[in-house]
């Protein structure tokens, strides 16, 4: 009894309490954002939406609630694993739309001139979420989020022509290819949080494919218990991102949409990915069996997941269609 009224051992458990108490303050992911107020979605300036949003949603990653933690070195974020995995959701999302914004989103065809502005961008986007100096990552999110800036400046200004944002359905199916394939490898992972023995399909529906080394004809697909709940924040943070990239797209890409009549699909879409979003009233990520007493709550992930990817599928047949 006399350890217990120790000093050492009363700070020691007064600075485990309070080092506690902040973790668990910081650990709340953003709510769900409206397009800035300065976006006229009446009658709004083609591109603006996506481009906004994309600023937008780069700003909650670096200024929520505790800043970014992905690459903190103290206690108690780097002691955290969930937000930083739904940062690097995110950030997945902000990469990919970035990259679609620069390459096919502002350029008019594959010899045009890329866009200075979101040349610079993108390559910020792309440094490692750990960096932590040297430069670090939020450092150079936020010169991204600048560039873009610069990039919107003039896509606003209809005085100027020299910033460009087609609406086409060919560049939207771009974006959305990358956005099937972030999903469909999530939806994967997710629904491997209990042990399955699966069939090889990597060469399926191709009698002459060939691959570099040859494999089973069946795999023992099983994720790391280190790996659960890794990868179900990670897939909440990439459907809230994909939630407000969404509802841009519909605006900007509205006649296209409207002439495939293909707005239910993206609705449904949204609707998907919203239910990703429900309250954890668990204080942890179970892995109870698919059919047992307790919850799976990577399964049921996993469920949302693979329902919006479908609707992607859809939506991209939809768009292809002449």
């Amino acid at each position: 009894m006399a350890v217990l009224r120790h000093p050492v051992f009363i700070v020691i458990v007064s600075v485990f309490l309070l080092l506690s108490l902040i973790g668990w303050y910081l650990d709340k992911e953003p709510d769900f954002m409206s397009l800035n107020d300065s976006v006229n979605t009446e009658k709004p300036i083609v591109g603006v939406a996506t481009t906004s949003m994309l600023i937008q949603t780069v700003e909650a990653l670096l200024n929520k609630r505790g800043g970014y933690m992905s690459n903190d070195v103290t206690p108690p974020t780097i002691l955290m694993d969930n937000i930083p995995n739904w940062e690097f959701g995110v950030l997945q999302q902000v990469r990919d739309l970035a990259k679609t914004l620069r390459n096919d989103y502002s350029r008019s065809q594959t010899q045009s001139i890329p866009d200075p502005d979101l040349e610079v961008a993108e390559p910020n986007f792309n440094v490692d979420s750990d960096s932590w100096m040297f430069p670090s990552a939020e450092g150079e999110y936020q010169k991204g989020a600048d560039s873009v800036k610069k990039y919107l400046a003039r896509l606003q200004d209809t005085s100027r022509k020299n910033a460009q944002f087609y609406a086409r359905a060919d560049n939207l199916n771009e974006w959305l290819s990358l956005v099937e394939k972030r999903l469909g490898a999530l939806s994967l992972r997710l629904s491997q949080a209990r042990p399955q023995i699966r069939v090889n399909t990597d060469l399926a529906g191709d009698a002459n494919a060939q691959q570099s080394t040859e494999v089973s004809s069946e795999i023992v697909a099983e994720t790391s218990w280190f790996d659960i709940d890794d990868n179900f924040y990670e897939a909440r943070g990439t459907a809230w991102a994909l939630i407000h990239f969404l509802r841009a797209a519909e605006i900007d890409f509205k006649p296209v949409l409207e002439d495939k009549n293909a707005i239910p699909t993206l609705r449904q879409i949204i609707r998907e990915l919203e239910s990703t979003q429900q309250d954890v009233d668990s204080p942890m990520i179970l892995n109870g069996s698919g059919m047992g007493m307790f919850a799976n709550h990577s399964l049921v992930m996993s469920s949302y997941i693979s329902r919006a990817n479908s609707g992607i599928s859809q939506l991209r047949d939809l768009l292809a269609d002449g």
